[in-house]
């Protein structure tokens, strides 16, 4: 009887490939410093994200943030918003290092959306990009009620349905879809709030 014998090819168990992506958090705008980095096995998606909010009336009260990292497949967005006072554009890719480039900026499309400024809503913001939606979300916050209008893409909505403590999301298609009515605050808290959102989910 000829002895059975396992093939060296059997006995050799393939580890998985773990993703590797460039990781910053780069709070001042920049990500000079960012460091490479081994993703754990369920994030199998890098992501880059570029956050400007205008805070008052001159480029030096824009910060801008820029954050890149490992992110679960279900978590990250090919997206980006314009609020008028906040924008933010993400990416996400599925190869080794592959969020080494900044979120980029995109090209207007032409659509065009009702943003807020306080309590005004008349003016418009140019969409840009996958920008294909406009957006209109009210929250609550510190017993204040609030409100963002703006430029969204599609998977921003899909993505926003559970933010925390936003009751109304409403996205629809066509040019100054959202309307210019008032609303009844400041919309920079809920801004934040949407953003928080995005990068920790």
């Amino acid at each position: 009887i000829q002895d059975l014998s396992l093939s060296p090819s059997l006995c050799f168990i393939t580890k998985g490939h773990s993703l590797r992506c460039y990781e910053c958090k780069g709070l001042t705008g920049s990500c000079a410093d960012q460091k490479e980095i081994t993703c754990e096995a369920e994030s199998s998606k890098c992501m880059s994200l570029t956050a400007v909010t205008q805070i008052g009336k001159s480029s030096d009260s824009s910060p801008t943030v820029k954050v890149k990292g490992c992110a679960l497949p279900n978590d990250c967005q090919t997206a980006s918003y314009n609020f008028g006072s906040a924008k933010m554009s993400s990416f996400c890719c599925d190869t080794d290092r592959c969020n080494a480039q900044d979120a980029p900026d995109s090209n207007s499309n032409g659509m065009k959306c009702y943003s807020c400024v306080g309590k005004s809503c008349s003016n418009t913001v140019t969409c840009s990009g996958s920008e294909d939606r406009c957006i209109t979300a009210t929250g609550s916050f510190g017993g204040q009620s609030l409100g963002v209008k703006g430029c969204v893409s599609k998977a921003i909505c899909n993505a926003t349905k559970s933010v925390p403590n936003v009751q109304d999301i409403s996205c629809c298609s066509g040019n100054l879809c959202n309307s210019a009515q008032s609303v009844t605050q400041s919309f920079l808290f809920l801004c934040c709030s949407l953003l928080s959102f995005i990068l920790l989910h």
